[in-house]
């Protein structure tokens, strides 16, 4: 008896039955989904938010996206076994996970403004939080990033941001933030679409 290959399937709902068990109404499997909480009281750096909402092509919020983003502490060093200068602040994980509302599609992390980290063969990079972004419809995670606006002379600099041919589409990553919340719409598509990484 042979068994016929099952088609292939996108994430579906299984990425959240996974990755985020208490958010889909699975207890039991960890105090807290891993990932939701990153920063602590003793956590160094400036406390801010980040949230939005992922959109597709036409406009219309994609309300079963999960998220998950890495970053530097506030000395610029990543939670690593590569890091060289130093260990990281035990205190900040430098990795969440935050499945989208389902509501209203809004994501949220509450973590601290990461420090610019060094870039392979020389260079600082700007500040940043690195994004994956999983869905239903998207075979293969896309990457992100965010950068500070306010980091105007380290945006400049940074060896990442210069490689972008179209300087006019760096708004859809380089985002300002009001009174520590930073709002990332992420656009999948359109005229409006994120620059997204082939990483």
């Amino acid at each position: 008896m042979t068994l016929k290959e099952s088609p292939s399937q996108t994430a579906g709902p299984y990425v959240h039955i996974g990755l985020t068990p208490n958010y889909s109404g699975i207890g039991g499997v960890y105090p807290a989904d891993l990932g939701k909480q990153m920063v602590s009281p003793a956590t160094k750096g400036t406390r801010i938010a980040v949230e939005g909402r992922i959109f597709d092509g036409g406009g219309t919020v994609v309300k079963d996206a999960l998220i998950e983003i890495w970053q530097a502490d506030a000395d610029g060093r990543c939670n690593s076994p590569g890091e060289t200068r130093g260990a990281a602040d035990p205190h900040f994980s430098g990795w969440g996970r935050c499945a989208c509302d389902t509501e209203t599609g809004l994501f949220r992390f509450e973590t601290i403004k990461p420090g610019g980290v060094p870039y392979p063969g020389g260079g600082m990079q700007a500040p940043h939080i690195s994004f994956w972004i999983v869905a239903r419809g998207i075979n293969l995670g896309l990457n992100t990033r965010l950068y500070f606006a306010e980091d105007e002379g380290l945006l400049a600099a940074d060896p990442i941001l210069k490689r972008i041919e179209h300087r006019d589409r760096l708004s859809t990553i380089v985002i300002p933030g009001r009174n520590g919340v930073y709002t990332f719409d992420i656009w999948l598509q359109g005229p409006n679409e994120t620059i997204f990484f082939d990483i």
